[in-house]
Parts: structure tokens; C-alpha cells; sequence
């Protein structure tokens, strides 16, 4: 699912609501998530997972192409962990 497929979605649910503010509701969040993870917070949605930041540290790659070895920086990356009720919701049979 894409965020245009999810914000027809939502505005579809909520025909209360027009979809530009859903769309701006939508961007709101991603925004504040993405804030948040900047500063090296933690956000954590009960029942569906938490969002962190993990430092991955430098190592020796390899060029796929060459084969040569090749320095990689330490660097930031996001990292989702999925919360319980996702996951059984994920493996109920």
C-alpha cells in the first residue's frame, strides 16, 4: 500500500472528513515519526511496534562489481520492531 492508497483509504472511512485533511493528517504523522527518529527517539505504537534508531558501525565492504574492498562509513538506519498484537494478528490461521 502506498500513502496516496492509504489516504484514499482513510478519507473512503471517513467520509466526513475531506481528503486533503486526511492527507495532511497522514503527512502529520509521517512528519512527527520522522522528527522524532532525527532526534534519536523512540516511538512506539502499542499493539502494532516501535520505530528506533540503530547505529550500524563501519566496516569493509566489497564492490559487487570489481570485487575490491571498499570502506563503509558508520552510519544511522531506522529499524521496526513489531509489537504483539500485530504479529498475532499476522499468524492467526
Amino acid at each position: 500500500m502506498t500513502k496516496s492508497e492509504l489516504i484514499a483509504r482513510l478519507a473512503e472511512q471517513n467520509p466526513h472528513l475531506y481528503q486533503r485533511d486526511v492527507e495532511r493528517i497522514v503527512s502529520t504523522i509521517f512528519d512527527e515519526i520522522t522528527a522524532a527518529l532525527a532526534r534519536g527517539d523512540r516511538v512506539e505504537l502499542r499493539g502494532f511496534g516501535a520505530f528506533s534508531v540503530k547505529k550500524r558501525d563501519a566496516r569493509v565492504g566489497r564492490n559487487p562489481r570489481t570485487g575490491d574492498a571498499v570502506k563503509v562509513d558508520a552510519k544511522h538506519i531506522p529499524f521496526f520492531k513489531t509489537g504483539k498484537q500485530l504479529r498475532e494478528r499476522l499468524n492467526a490461521d
